[in-house]
């Protein structure tokens, strides 16, 4: 009845299928949740059970196939995909109300005439990227989209979203797999049992490390963070959380992944302080040392979320990386 290649979420899919059925289904949805949980599939899954044969995201007939695409073409033929883009990681203007993506931009292609028996869907990937021009400029199409348009906005950083953005959606919020609903993803991937604990202790229910590239950088990370706040050096222990200049990813990107591995590091010594299992318990070690620390993670916390509301701007990483760690020294 549904994509059998996402985990999780069953509720939420059937109840939103049902609105669909029923007519019910908002002009506007805003999927949030951590980063890596499904919610960009989750949303794709409404389109494609409209052009499925068996009206079930089979993900195996004809009308599936373009779904299952890597990368995902911009657009299909009830479905329109944007993006970031650039090095600066945003969603312009131009792909707002130009022909970047499609001739005469994302507000005509949602008024055109949709195909028989589906709805035209538009794709918001990574929505908090959206720029101030670009999402001022989509305002007033979210509020009333035209009938039978639907937008999907996917983001974990809602909160980096302008508020006239948000307040115009409904918003749909997907929590983490279980650790046994990820690990089952990891198995088929091509992870091993001996891999299984540090996986699923770094994973915390999401699917972001599956490549065992993108898990060995957050492990390096992870250290690396460790070791500046038991007094490390900076030149000595930093270099992982340094932007890689050859990365897919924007600098930003990189930065808020690094920062929100920092984030849940103070949570667990802060748990282990209150006696408390921490969730990152592979590296339990070095969350020991930081939790018998002097340290009041009351000021690491408050840098943190300082350098996440200025991330677009694209600031100068090493700068901002050793006032963090300056911070992490009490």
């Amino acid at each position: 009845m549904f994509d059998p290649a996402i985990q999780g979420h069953l509720a939420i899919r059937q109840r939103l299928w049902e609105r669909v059925q029923s007519v019910r289904l908002s002009g506007s949805l805003l999927f949030t949740g951590p980063d890596g949980i499904g919610k960009r599939r989750v949303a794709l899954e409404l389109a494609q059970r409209e052009l499925c044969f068996r009206r079930s995201a089979c993900g195996h007939c004809e009308g599936c196939k373009p779904f299952k695409a890597e990368p995902l073409p911009v657009e299909l033929p009830n479905l329109l995909r944007i993006a970031p883009e650039g090095k600066a990681g945003l969603i312009r203007i131009g792909a707002i109300r130009e022909d970047d993506l499609v001739e005469g931009g994302v507000i005509r292609w949602a008024h055109q005439a949709s195909l028989s028996g589906t709805h035209r869907w538009i794709l918001v990937e990574d929505a908090h990227r959206l720029n101030g021009a670009s999402a001022n400029m989509l305002l007033k199409t979210l509020e009333e989209p035209p009938p039978g348009t639907h937008f999907l906005l996917v983001t974990h950083r809602a909160e980096a979203m302008l508020q006239t953005i948000r307040s115009r959606c409904e918003r749909i919020p997907l929590k983490a797999l279980d650790s046994e609903e990820a690990w089952r993803v990891a198995l088929a991937a091509g992870w091993g049992a001996e891999d299984q604990e540090r996986w699923t202790s770094l994973s915390a229910g999401t699917l972001r490390y599956l490549d065992p590239a993108d898990f060995a950088l957050a492990v390096a990370r992870v250290e690396a963070w460790l070791a500046l706040s038991a007094g490390a050096s900076f030149a000595a222990a930093a270099q992982p959380l340094l932007p890689e200049k050859n990365s897919t990813l924007a600098q930003s990107e990189q930065m808020a992944q690094s920062l929100e591995l920092l984030l849940r590091i103070l949570g667990d010594a802060g748990r282990l302080r209150s006696g408390r299992k921490p969730g990152l318990w592979s590296w339990r070690e070095g969350l020991e040392g930081l939790a018998r620390s002097a340290l009041d993670f009351k000021r690491p916390v408050e840098a943190i979320h300082e350098a996440q509301r200025h991330l677009v701007r694209n600031p100068f990483a090493e700068s901002l990386l050793r006032e963090i760690a300056l911070a992490l020294r009490g």
